[in-house]
C-alpha cells in the first residue's frame, strides 16, 4: 500500500493519494488534476475512487475534473444529494482497492453528509483514518457552516450531531490507527487546530480537547465557544461543490490570455474588471495601476481573495511576476473564483513602457514613526492584524481594525485623516492600503515591516505581551473603530 499526503500550506489543506496493486483512490483533492494524475501514471496505476468528506466550503474540489479525466467514481457518503453522477455510499459499506478495504463511516456535525474513510492494510488490520473536516489534530470541525447552505439547522444541532458522531463512530477505534485530517493550522474551518498534520488516534484522544470525557451540552458549549464569522466565500465554494462547475482547463484558458496594455486597459474599462497585482507589497507600493489592489501570491493568498472579494463570479484582470500567471489563475480557481479574463503581458514593467498612469502608496521604516509621531500629533497608528493579535501586545494607542472585517467597518475610516497603517510583518497592510486607495481614501501610509518591527526598533512604547486567550476571554471580542467608537 502507498499512502500520500499532499498538503498545500497556503489552504492548509491536506488531500491524499492511497494505492494498492495498481488501483488508486484520490481523497479529497484541490482543483488541479495534475498532482494526482501524474503519481498515477508514474506508477503505472488507475484512479478508481474519489473519495468526498463533505462538500467543502474553504476550497472548490477537483472531483468532476479528476472523474472526468480518470473515469473514476465519485463518493460521498450518506445523505449527500450533488448534482452530478456519484455514488452515495452507505454507512459502513466497504470499498475495495487492490488488497486494501475502504470503510465509509457516517459522521455527520461539521456537515450533515460528512464522512470518514477507515483504511485497512492487506493484512485486514486498520491503519489509517481519514477524518476530513470531522477530526483535527487538536480541534474538530466548526458546526456553523452547514446552516448556512440548509434550512432549520442551527450550530447547536450539528455540535450534538458531531458529538455523537465522535463518541458512537471515532473513539472507539484503536488508539494506533493514524488520524489524516483535511486540514491544518491556519484554516478557517476549525478554530484551535494544531501545525502537525497526522497524529495517532490515541494521542488525540489524550491531548485534544474536544475528546475528552464530558456530556454533550458541555461539548456544544466549548465546541461553539469562539467560532468567528467563517470568510464570505464559504457558501458559494458550498454550492460549486454540490452543483458542479466549469473545467479548470477552461478556466485556465481564459485567465491565460495575454493582453498588451492598451488590450488591458480597454478590459478593466469595458467589463468593470477588478485590477488584483499579486506581486510583493513594497514592490507594489512603488508603482501600481490606478485602483488596482494587492494581494501578494506570496502569502494566504486564496484566504484573503475570498475573504476580501465579494462577490465570487467577479472579472478578474491580474498584474502577476511575469512566468507566475498560471500559478495566480490555478490559486484563484481553487476557492472559486474562475473569472480570470486576463493578464497584462508583461506585467508592470510593459505598462509603465507604454506609459499608462501609476500611482504609489507612501511606505515608512519603524524607525520613522516617532519624529513622524512627534511632528505630525493628529496623525493614527492603525493596526490592522486580528482582534486577537492586537490585545496580545500592540502599539500604545493604536487603533485596531483587523483587515478580515474591513468590508464591514470602511465607515470608519475618516478620509481626512492620515494613517500609520500596519500589520505583523507587512503582507495584511498592503492588502488594506490598496483596497482603500482604490476607494478613494489617499491619507495612508504604510509601515514597512509591521509590528515585528516596530517592535524590535525599541523606538516606540508597546504593551506588555498577554496571553491571547485569556485577553480575549476578558475582553469579549470588542472591535474598536478608528475614530473612537466600538462595533
Amino acid at each position: 500500500m502507498k499512502l500520500e499526503q499532499i498538503y498545500t500550506g497556503c489552504l492548509a489543506q491536506g488531500a491524499y493519494y492511497i494505492e494498492s496493486e495498481g488501483d488508486a483512490a484520490v481523497i479529497d483533492p484541490l482543483r488541479e488534476t495534475s498532482p494526482y494524475l501524474a503519481r498515477a501514471e508514474k506508477n503505472g496505476a488507475k484512479i478508481k475512487y474519489v473519495l468526498e468528506t463533505h462538500f467543502h466550503a474553504d476550497f472548490v474540489s477537483g472531483h468532476l475534473d479528476l472523474a472526468e479525466k480518470t473515469g473514476a467514481t465519485i463518493v460521498y457518503g450518506p445523505t449527500a444529494n450533488p448534482g452530478f453522477k456519484a455514488h452515495i455510499a452507505a454507512d459502513r459499506e466497504v470499498l475495495r482497492l487492490g488488497k486494501i478495504s475502504i470503510e465509509v463511516i457516517h459522521t455527520p456535525g461539521h456537515t450533515l453528509e460528512s464522512t470518514c474513510y477507515l483504511v485497512s492494510d492487506e493484512n485486514g488490520r486498520q491503519v489509517g483514518l481519514f477524518t476530513g473536516d470531522t477530526l483535527f489534530i487538536g480541534d474538530v470541525g466548526r458546526p456553523d457552516l452547514a446552516q448556512k447552505v440548509v434550512r432549520d439547522l442551527t450550530q447547536d444541532k450539528l455540535a450534538g450531531m458531531l458529538y455523537d458522531s465522535l463518541h458512537d463512530k471515532i473513539l472507539p477505534l484503536a488508539d494506533d490507527i493514524i488520524v489524516y485530517p483535511a486540514h491544518g493550522a491556519g484554516s478557517a474551518c476549525g478554530k484551535n487546530m494544531s501545525k502537525e498534520t497526522t497524529d495517532s488516534l490515541g494521542h488525540q484522544k489524550a491531548t485534544n480537547y474536544a475528546l475528552q470525557p464530558m456530556d454533550k451540552q458541555t461539548f456544544i458549549q466549548k465546541v461553539t465557544d469562539g467560532l468567528t464569522p467563517p470568510p464570505a466565500y464559504f457558501p458559494a465554494n458550498v454550492m460549486m461543490n454540490i452543483q458542479g462547475y466549469e473545467s479548470i482547463d477552461e478556466v485556465l484558458n481564459r485567465g491565460m490570455q495575454a493582453l498588451t496594455a492598451d488590450a488591458f486597459e480597454a478590459a478593466a474599462n469595458e467589463t468593470g474588471a477588478l485590477v488584483l497585482d499579486t506581486r510583493a507589497a513594497q514592490v507594489f507600493a512603488k508603482g501600481f495601476i490606478p485602483n488596482s489592489i494587492n494581494i501578494g501570491i506570496d502569502g494566504s493568498f486564496a484566504p484573503w481573495v475570498g475573504a476580501l472579494i465579494e462577490d465570487i463570479r467577479q472579472p478578474i484582470l491580474l498584474v502577476t511576476e511575469p512566468g507566475r500567471e498560471e500559478e495566480v489563475v490555478t490559486r484563484l480557481a481553487r476557492v472559486g473564483y474562475d473569472n480570470a479574463i486576463g493578464h497584462l503581458a508583461g506585467g508592470f514593467q510593459a505598462w509603465e513602457e507604454a506609459g499608462k498612469e501609476t500611482d504609489s502608496i507612501p511606505s515608512v521604516e519603524a524607525s520613522e514613526l516617532p519624529a513622524l509621531l512627534n511632528a505630525n500629533p493628529d496623525w493614527q497608528i492603525l493596526d490592522v492584524r486580528k482582534r486577537s493579535e492586537y490585545l496580545a501586545e500592540h502599539v500604545e494607542g493604536a487603533e485596531n481594525l483587523p483587515l478580515d472585517y474591513l468590508n464591514e467597518h470602511l465607515e470608519d475610516i475618516d478620509s481626512n485623516k492620515t494613517y500609520l497603517v500596519h500589520c505583523a510583518g507587512g503582507y495584511r497592510s498592503m492588502i488594506f492600503n490598496s483596497i482603500l486607495r482604490a476607494r478613494g481614501y489617499h491619507n495612508l501610509i504604510d509601515v514597512a515591516g509591521g509590528f515585528k518591527a516596530i517592535r524590535e526598533s525599541g523606538l516606540v512604547k508597546v504593551t506588555d505581551y498577554v496571553c491571547p486567550t485569556k485577553q480575549e476571554a476578558e475582553s469579549g471580542e470588542v472591535l474598536h473603530s478608528p475614530n473612537g467608537g466600538t462595533k
